[in-house]
């Protein structure tokens, strides 16, 4: 017997025998098979308008082929804009128009297709719910004959093969689409001039002097210090009228000051330089991004599209990134009145690195 320690009641102690029997359940462990989750199935099938009414189908599939025209117009006049809103010179009115409705056209003909395509599955192809089942991924002959079933079915369902109009608009969009690209792209080279002779030499001579970028003002190399770096154009650069973008694209320059004793010049390079003054393309050698990010503890430049990384101490070499070759060097000396001027044009073509394959 034990005792209440409060009350002094005895208490009768618990017969085992009379215990129930209670299984040991694991906390966390315990699964009520009520509460499973059910497969709900498919909701109830909603027949669309065009299933219930021929006319509005008829409707639906004008309305299609009917984007897909418009795409192919809007390919048209995008090569048309092109032509009608030419950008001459440096004006920035034609510039924008040239933009704005090339742009027009370029939207209209892939908005198009992609309106149309959207129209054509949601009101025009077969609609039925169908349960996709998960498989092992193989190539025996039931999965290549499955496969093969996959597309059939595709092409009965969406009226491909069947419906012509819609399938010959689709064509001709899609075929045109590409067009107003390939017209642009060829505008980018001279109509009349050899384009590889003209990429291949800059506006750089003897004699021509170094100016800021964009004023013109010529550069003294006494105004160059240690660890200062300079964005370059050659003179005569911002009063060019025509093609002036062109121009600078080729021939813009970074112009640093090292102390000589860091510069690492090979022997036939060594009059390239003033002074520890070195002048180095901008154009990026991978894609032609401008290189304009200098550090000048490490004497190293950036190219902030790719981080490309050249060494300006070592004749710009690549010690890291993407690129293939150095920044082509300008050679500089100064002229009787202390300016920085150019001994002659690049040596080598600036720019991406095909011109090493070319």
């Amino acid at each position: 017997m034990a005792q209440d320690d409060h009350s002094g009641t005895e208490l009768a102690a618990a017969d085992s025998s009379h215990a129930e029997t209670v299984p040991a359940v694991k906390t966390g462990t315990a699964l009520i098979q009520s509460d499973a989750f059910e497969n709900p199935g498919f909701p109830p099938h909603r027949p669309r308008v065009t299933d219930e009414d021929p006319k509005k189908e008829k409707r639906a599939q004008r309305t299609v082929y009917t984007l897909f025209y418009l795409s192919i117009l809007g390919s048209i006049w995008a090569i048309a804009a092109y032509m009608l809103f030419p950008m001459e010179g440096n004006d920035v009115g034609d510039v924008r128009l040239n933009n704005l409705f090339i742009g027009l056209g370029a939207a209209l003909a892939l908005l198009g297709i992609g309106f149309g395509a959207v129209h054509w599955a949601k009101a025009v192809m077969t609609d039925v719910e169908i349960a996709d089942e998960r498989h092992k991924v193989g190539g025996n002959v039931v999965a290549r004959e499955g496969a093969v079933k996959v597309f059939q079915d595709a092409d009965r369902e969406s009226g491909f093969t069947r419906r012509a109009a819609i399938r010959n608009s689709l064509i001709g969009a899609l075929l045109v689409f590409p067009l107003p690209a390939v017209v642009l792209f060829r505008g980018l080279a001279p109509q009349d001039e050899n384009p590889v002779e003209l990429l291949s030499h800059t506006m750089w001579k003897a004699g021509t002097r170094l100016t800021l970028d964009p004023s013109g003002v010529p550069i003294k190399a006494a105004d160059v210090t240690i660890g200062s770096a300079f964005h370059v154009i050659p003179e005569g650069l911002s009063e060019l009228h025509h093609g002036k973008l062109e121009e600078k694209a080729k021939a813009a320059v970074l112009l640093m000051r090292l102390n000589p004793d860091e510069l690492n010049e090979l022997p036939d390079r060594a009059s390239w330089s003033y002074d520890g003054i070195v002048a180095y393309s901008k154009i990026c050698t991978h894609v032609g991004c401008p290189v304009a990010l200098y550090e000048q503890h490490t004497h190293h430049l950036l190219c902030p599209c790719h981080q490309s990384q050249f060494d300006v101490a070592n004749h710009c070499e690549v010690i890291f990134g993407p690129a293939a070759r150095p920044l082509p060097q300008l050679p500089i000396m100064v002229d009787d009145e202390g300016y920085l001027v150019a001994q002659s044009d690049f040596t080598e073509p600036v720019g991406p690195s095909f011109w090493e394959r070319h």
